[in-house]
């Protein structure tokens, strides 16, 4: 059944504190939260709920709110539920009329949220911001016709894959599957296992290398017996995927290219980065744009597998004209050397950045000199709104956590520019020298 929306009263409890007397009306968060349109969020999720069928869903504007706190302030799905209860801004940003004292909803209930929210509707999320920042004119139109796209990569939640540690899990994995489906795993090589993982590691820091492959040879063993153990059984349908991750790992070797990193996140790539501190990440990749001035969002594009960064492009510029760019007309994208050879066919200029100047127009050059400002938009984007270690799973929610922390960049920066004006129409009530006050 779709959410019931919250409907105000204007009749006082006598037991209940109302959040307008609580709150400052010119506090940032309380005039974003008049600002942002929320019904459109109404619209895109309508359709995702039984308008007769089950109970209630939980207030769209609810965990909206909660999910745009959530990684501005980079918090977990429990963390920010507790916070709500102590926030009366977070409150009265989330649409209620009294103060409370009990969490809004079980924690769980944002992870089942974000599933039915989808790839589409964290879209919608991003959107709001960049429609609520150009109604406010926090955003022009002068600062959309330029716009910088570069790749990243999102990181996974995942352990260092070592071919050991991935044999050993994959074995604990199928058995625990197998014993849960009722098969009967003679041997289920636990202790050993351990043990040899052990063994293993300690052997590598000693570079004792023959010894520490003999520990992994015996553990691709042990996986081997226990694949073939419960095909021999075979016949149950829900150990079909896990069967199929741990037969490729233990067929996978070093020269493969579709290799196996995660049991439980097959889909994670191992993408080089050809850097001193860091030269291979486990993840996805990322494609974000970012206007030249500003440093706006205006699109996050996670993209499966490891393709070249020129041939992400067609697809990252799209979604900029679903959300912002068609408002606007034509447009200029700056990109780095790293896009020569893309696959843009449309109607925006693709200027690919180069080590000389040249023949290059002042002004073109001027506009590519600003292209290097996307470099610390992606290292907010790690630092601070949980584009670092991405903890959700599968590829829909690589998907949903880099859409969504563009999203917290852009309500970062609305909050900012709300303080910005607070400031300005304190400053002439401000004394000129904080020492002449009296004490």
């Amino acid at each position: 059944m779709k959410p019931k929306s919250i409907k105000h009263s204007p009749q006082k409890e006598l037991f209940r504190v109302e959040l307008a007397g609580l709150v400052d009306v010119a506090h940032p968060l309380v005039k974003l939260g008049e600002k942002i349109n929320w019904a459109l969020f109404e619209d895109q999720l309508g359709a995702t709920f039984d308008s007769k069928t089950g109970a209630p869903g939980i207030n769209t504007r609810l965990m909206v709110a909660l999910h745009y706190l959530k990684y501005q302030y980079n918090l977990s799905d429990e963390a920010v539920v507790a916070r709500w209860v102590e926030n009366p801004y977070w409150q009265h940003f989330s649409g209620r009329q009294f103060f409370e004292h009990e969490l809004p909803i079980d924690p769980s209930s944002m992870t089942r949220w974000r599933k039915r929210l989808g790839e589409a509707g964290a879209e919608t999320m991003l959107r709001a911001t960049i429609d609520t920042g150009m109604a406010m004119k926090a955003i022009t139109p002068a600062q959309m016709r330029h716009v910088n796209v570069d790749t990243t990569v999102q990181s996974k939640a995942i352990r260092f894959p070592t071919d050991a540690r991935l044999y050993d899990r994959a074995r604990e994995r199928l058995v625990a599957h197998a014993r849960k489906q009722g098969l009967t795993i003679k041997q289920s090589y636990e202790r050993v296992g351990k043990y040899l993982v052990m063994k293993s590691s300690r052997y590598a820091h000693a570079r004792q290398m023959k010894r520490a492959k003999a520990c992994t040879r015996k553990l691709r063993t042990h996986l081997g017996r226990v694949i073939r153990e419960v095909e021999r059984q075979g016949g149950v349908r829900g150990l079909t995927r896990i069967l199929a991750v741990c037969q490729r790992i233990h067929a996978q070797k070093t020269s493969d290219q579709a290799k196996i990193y995660s049991v439980h996140e097959p889909e994670v790539q191992c993408i080089a980065k050809g850097k001193a501190g860091k030269k291979y990440e486990f993840g996805q990749k990322v494609s974000v744009a970012v206007t030249s001035k500003g440093g706006w969002l205006m699109g996050a594009l996670c993209t499966a597998g490891n393709p070249y960064d020129g041939h992400t492009l067609q697809k990252q510029i799209e979604q900029v004209e679903r959300l912002c760019i068609k408002k606007s007309g034509q447009k200029t994208v700056h990109v780095d050397m790293g896009y020569r050879g893309h696959n843009y066919e449309g109607e925006h200029v693709v200027i690919v950045d180069k080590r000389r100047r040249g023949e290059t127009p002042k002004r073109t050059w001027r506009w590519m000199k600003r292209r290097a400002a996307v470099e610390p938009t992606i290292g907010h984007l790690k630092a601070e709104h949980r584009l670092e270690r991405n903890l959700l799973r599968g590829t829909l929610g690589d998907s949903i956590n880099a859409i969504l922390s563009a999203a917290a960049m852009n309500f970062g920066k609305l909050l900012s520019f709300f303080f910005a004006i607070l400031l300005a129409l304190l400053k002439p009530l401000l004394p000129l020298d904080p020492q002449c006050c009296p004490a």
